[in-house]
C-alpha cells in the first residue's frame, strides 16, 4: 500500500495525470466548437409570414431565409385566400428558428372539394334543409309550385337548372328548393265543381 501513495505522489504520474487532464479539457472545447459550427449555435432566423404567397414565391421566400420546406397536404377551400396559396404554416410567421430549420406549410386547393346531393324529393322542406347542410350544401331559397303536399320538396334547383340526388356539385353551392304550396287538390275541386 506503501508503495501505490508513492506512485500517487511521483514525478511519472503528475506528469501523466496533467496529459490526461490537459486532452480531456482539448476534447471538450472541440467538442464544444463542433457543436456551435454544426447547430448554428446563437444565430437565429426570423420566420416571414408567408400567407396567402403563392407557391412559387413560397420556395424562392424559403430560400432567401435560409429556411427549408414541407408542403403538408390540401386543406378545405378557403375563400378568403387565392387558389393554391399558403393558407397556414408552421411555425408561425415571426418566431425565431436555427437556420435551415424546416417550415411545414398547408396550401389552398383550387375549389371546394364536390359533394354528393342527398335524395330530397318527397321530404319535407324542414329535414332537406337539414340533410343539405349535412352535405355542405345551402338553401339559397325555397320557391313554391301548386302541389298537394305543403312544404313538401318536389325537385331541387342549381343555378336555375334542375339536378338530381347523385349529382356532384361544390360544397357550399347555393341551392333553391321547389315545394309543394298545398293548393292542387283545391284548384281541382273547385275546377270539378265548376264543371
Amino acid at each position: 500500500m506503501r508503495n501505490f501513495f508513492n506512485f500517487l505522489r511521483s514525478r511519472t504520474f503528475l506528469i501523466q495525470l496533467g496529459i490526461a487532464v490537459a486532452l480531456v479539457v482539448l476534447l471538450v472545447f472541440l467538442s464544444l466548437q463542433w457543436l456551435k459550427s454544426s447547430t448554428n449555435h446563437g444565430t437565429f432566423v426570423d420566420v416571414p409570414d408567408f400567407s396567402k404567397m403563392s407557391v412559387p414565391d413560397m420556395r424562392d421566400a424559403v430560400s432567401d431565409a435560409g429556411l427549408r420546406y414541407e408542403v403538408l397536404d390540401s386543406a378545405n377551400y378557403n375563400p378568403d385566400y387565392p387558389r393554391f396559396s399558403i393558407i397556414d404554416q408552421n411555425p408561425a410567421a415571426g418566431n425565431r428558428v436555427k437556420e435551415n430549420r424546416k417550415v411545414y406549410f398547408t396550401v389552398n386547393p383550387s375549389g371546394y372539394k364536390t359533394v354528393t346531393v342527398p335524395k330530397i324529393e318527397q321530404v319535407t322542406k324542414r329535414n332537406a334543409t337539414s340533410m343539405l347542410r349535412a352535405v355542405g350544401l345551402d338553401v339559397q331559397r325555397t320557391t313554391y309550385i301548386d302541389e298537394l303536399g305543403k312544404d313538401m320538396v318536389y325537385y331541387i334547383k342549381f343555378r336555375g337548372k334542375r339536378i338530381k340526388p347523385g349529382d356532384k356539385l361544390p360544397k357550399t353551392s347555393k341551392i333553391e328548393l321547389v315545394c309543394g304550396n298545398g293548393n292542387r287538390t283545391a284548384r281541382s275541386d273547385i275546377k270539378a265543381a265548376s264543371e
